[in-house]
């Protein structure tokens, strides 16, 4: 029998919001000496009121827009009841029948390579919990965290494969960097997914028992412990079994799902209104406002990019990834209006270079004016191409100027034709053999001669200028 899979995603997103979600302490607890960002209001002490962070809202109604949800004119903020030891309250701040995000949608390329809409069941906010140090036969408790705003993004069981999922998150993980709402890092705790996995025969309408798995914290685990649960719901309903619905954990050194609870449902959170907030009331002055700030999201901008740059769909990907090398790249390419020479070296070679050093081409200290400095340089034959490639290796680590570079090296290619004309004499003089071959109809030792003359001036002679004379003073020689 064959079966499908069915996923849907949940993401808890850490906004970038410089106070907590109801307080005013810090949100920047990432190298902050352990509570020290607490107040009374997160540390749940006894008279403590919350109070709605604004900036949490507008970033939420913004990526609400982003994700082509209708923003509610009334979200309304429960109490969901349950007890860890990092949540202090014994109670999650969050959102529930009311979210402030309802029915949207991210377009992805399915498995077929053809457009598919992911739609967005909701998208609301809650707030972080802190965090648990193991250390030995102890736990210590960390309250910086509890309290940071947190966008939750649910969708609907849309995701018919481990790569589907993928393809999910990465263009989601895009959209909320190109809003500046969140960094998503996963590997950091930024952004953290649980998939809700079921399998069924195919053609069949109903959904089979799903099971949650919990805080997989990359891209990687995503795709394994779908492509695990996958394996392992049809191994069960094969031997004639029945998958329970429970809540699971990922072990990402051992490659396998392991069963944490049986599976909470909503009734369990015993969810109510939080008292203590008054219900959030959205209007659409205040919508219209926000939607203003929306920038130029990576699906449009690919298609600008494609249309006005003519360039091919991989380069495309690569430059609309992130904001940063979008704006990198169309600023190079303002001040030298050649856009496919640019993506080359942009990509092909700074990339490069970085991917060999373990870094990103951030690290460098290449500037878009930087590299157009360095490729009007090999345009107008002070250097060649391959003298250019170690010029950027060096400006990506020093920052110095391509001109400087090429001037404290001595690098500038040698074009002067008194000189060439020389040099090629000489080596055709000294290689009779292969002249004879060259006259005898072997046109492919051009290649061989222009080695011998790169050799002799060490990589400085202007290619196209040696081409050139070869060709002269050998055609001249079979006359």
């Amino acid at each position: 029998m064959e079966y499908e899979v069915i996923v849907g995603m949940e993401v808890h997103a850490q906004l970038l919001t410089k106070s907590k979600m109801f307080c005013s302490c810090s949100a920047d607890y990432a190298n902050a000496a352990p509570n020290t960002h607490v107040c009374p209001v997160c540390m749940a002490l006894p008279g403590a009121l919350p109070v709605i962070n604004k900036a949490a809202v507008e970033a939420t109604i913004l990526t609400g827009l982003a994700l082509n949800t209708k923003i509610a004119e009334r979200a309304v903020f429960a109490r969901k009841n349950y007890h860890y030891p990092d949540l202090p309250k014994g109670y999650q701040i969050s959102q529930y029948e009311l979210p402030l995000c309802l029915n949207g949608y991210v377009e992805i390329e399915n498995d077929e390579n053809k457009p598919k809409k992911i739609r967005i069941q909701r998208a609301h906010l809650e707030e972080d919990t802190g965090k648990l140090v193991h250390m030995g036969d102890y736990s210590l408790v960390d309250l910086n965290r509890a309290g940071v705003p947190l966008l939750e993004i649910v969708t609907e069981a849309d995701i018919r494969s481990a790569e589907e999922a993928y393809r999910y998150l990465t263009k989601l993980r895009t959209i909320l960097r190109y809003l500046g709402v969140s960094t998503a890092d996963m590997e950091k705790g930024a952004m953290r997914c649980e998939a809700n996995i079921s399998v069924r025969p195919k053609g069949q309408k109903t959904f089979g028992t799903k099971v949650e798995v919990k805080n997989l914290n990359s891209f990687r685990a995503v795709r394994n412990a779908i492509e695990y649960e996958t394996k392992r719901h049809i191994a069960v309903l094969e031997s004639g079994g029945r998958i329970k619905q429970v809540t699971m954990g990922w072990n990402d050194a051992a490659g396998h799902t392991f069963v944490q609870r049986s599976k909470e449902e909503a009734n369990d959170y015993r969810y109510f209104p939080e008292p203590d907030l008054p219900p959030l009331t959205v209007s659409r002055e205040w919508v219209a406002e926000i939607a203003q700030r929306l920038p130029e999201l990576p699906d449009a901008k690919a298609k600008r990019f494609s249309k006005q740059y003519g360039l091919n769909a991989a380069n495309v990907a690569i430059l609309t990834s992130e904001q940063a090398i979008a704006d990198w790249y169309e600023a190079a390419v303002n001040l030298y209006p050649k856009p496919k020479v640019i993506v080359a070296w942009f990509v092909g070679e700074l990339f490069g270079i970085a991917r060999e050093k373990g870094l990103t081409f951030q690290d460098g200290h290449v500037s878009p004016q930087n590299l157009v400095a360095l490729l009007k340089l090999i345009a107008n034959g002070t250097i060649n191409r391959n003298t250019g490639k170690k010029v950027l290796a060096e400006m990506f680590d020093s920052g110095k100027a391509a001109q400087k570079i090429v001037a404290d090296h001595g690098w500038a290619q040698v074009s002067d034709d008194t000189a060439l004309t020389k040099i090629v004499g000489q080596i055709i003089v000294s290689h009779p053999a292969e002249v004879a071959k060259y006259r005898a109809g072997k046109k492919s030792l051009i290649g061989w001669f222009m080695g011998q003359v790169m050799s002799e001036t060490r990589g400085k002679a202007n290619p196209d200028v040696v081409r050139k004379l070869l060709r002269k003073i050998l055609e001249q020689a079979d006359e």
